[in-house]
């Protein structure tokens, strides 16, 4: 019993160890998404013009972080197991996850404006912007957002290779932030285009054209691990990005609770991140443990897996209550109304407690469910883990804000 408590210690010790790593990522990563919230706030006039623009800021903003998350998951497994080369080759390793990851972002971005646009008419959820609106705001705006995010993942790759990071405790967070602060601005320039008469539906049939060519390069091309990638994301990117929509639907439902109290819209981005961060790293840390052997495959949360899911809760409560306390300061500096300060850190925090019960849930069963159907956890893992946080922070949010009493 004294041993084995002594064995357990140590594998606590060296893996709260290594989360620390994580824990400060999370921290820079809260803090540094309230720009993304506070100019989600300034925008209320531009969502008001462009109905339909809230409902698909959190899927091009999850877009980000599931194909760069993957990427940056991808780069960290492949890191520990010492394959992980800087290389300019064209059939390098980065060279091949970085041409996959701009072509998946220029697809899902058309392939997300035309769920969304569908999804609105589904959902009754009128009036929306025109097709052509969706397709450039959505496609432009995840494509330039993309090469930003890019160069972000592969100096954190690099960096991780040279100085000896565990890559799986800051990917996540480190593409969560990048994909808010620059995704947004991304959208709202691309927004400048849209509802130009001439312009704006040429681009539209420029950027479908792009994508189509896109992805029948990227689904046939020569370079196996290029081809590979392609083909195991895009069915599991378009499923995540339905689920993203659908967190899309569920604020642009509330939309006057969000417009009564901007300090929400503040709020809203690092919120959401933040639970997909987490989910991220723990995801990545499951995937690489099973990889390499070192957690099991079971129904049943091994001890090297267990310590994962206890870690995250451990890292959650005082994330998630720094959210909250920032999220008031920065809106009442820029002069947004919202709630006591008590209250919001009251709603971020249950919010948070809420979310996180289903992060470590969605986390493992959804890096196991890889595992056991035999396709690569790096690749579907992260994807679904975000946007199905993303669904569930969303409503987690919307739960908290009732219950603390500001609807």
């Amino acid at each position: 019993m004294g041993q084995a408590m002594v064995r357990a210690g140590s594998r606590w010790g060296r893996d709260l160890l290594a989360v620390r790593g994580a824990f400060a990522a999370l921290v820079m990563a809260a803090i540094a998404s309230l720009v993304a919230g506070l100019i989600l706030a300034s925008i209320t006039d531009t969502l008001e013009e462009l109905p339909g623009l809230l409902l698909l800021v959190p899927a091009a903003i999850a877009v980000k972080g599931n194909i760069f998350g993957a990427l940056g998951s991808r780069l960290g497994t492949a890191i520990h197991a010492g394959t992980f080369r800087l290389s300019r080759r064209r059939d390098s390793v980065m060279a091949q996850n970085a041409a996959a990851s701009v072509a998946l972002s220029l697809v899902l971005g058309v392939a997300l404006a035309l769920m969304a646009k569908g999804a609105a008419l589904a959902f009754n959820v009128s009036p929306t912007m025109s097709l052509a609106d969706f397709l450039v705001i959505s496609a432009l705006g995840c494509l330039i957002a993309a090469f930003v995010v890019l160069a972000i993942t592969l100096a954190t790759a690099a960096g991780a290779a040279r100085f000896g990071w565990d890559l799986d405790n800051v990917v996540a967070p480190m593409v969560t932030v990048a994909g808010d602060i620059v995704t947004l601005p991304s959208l709202v320039v691309a927004a400048e285009l849209a509802g130009i008469e001439i312009l704006t539906p040429s681009i539209a049939w420029a950027l479908v054209v792009t994508a189509a060519l896109s992805a029948v390069w990227g689904l046939w091309s020569r370079r196996a691990e290029l081809r590979t990638i392609m083909r195991e994301s895009l069915p599991v990117l378009a499923a995540a990005g339905l689920l993203d929509l659908v967190a899309g639907i569920t604020v642009e439902k509330r939309i006057d609770d969000f417009v009564a109290f901007p300090v929400l819209l503040v709020l809203l981005p690092g919120y959401l991140s933040t639970a997909g961060a987490l989910g991220g790293v723990l995801s990545s840390r499951l995937s690489t443990k099973l990889h390499l052997g070192l957690a099991r495959p079971s129904a049943v949360p091994s001890g090297a897996a267990r310590v994962d899911l206890a870690t995250t809760f451990a890292l959650s409560i005082p994330v998630f209550a720094l959210l909250g306390l920032v999220s008031s300061s920065a809106a009442g500096l820029a002069g947004h109304a919202g709630p006591a300060l008590s209250d919001l850190v009251a709603v971020a925090v249950l919010g948070g407690l809420l979310a996180t019960v289903l992060i470590v849930v969605v986390a493992y069963y959804g890096t196991l469910a890889a595992v056991r159907f035999g396709v690569d956890p790096d690749t579907y893992g992260i994807p679904m883990v975000t946007s199905s946080l993303d669904l569930v922070g969303a409503f987690t949010l919307i739960v908290a804000v009732v219950a603390v009493g500001l609807a």
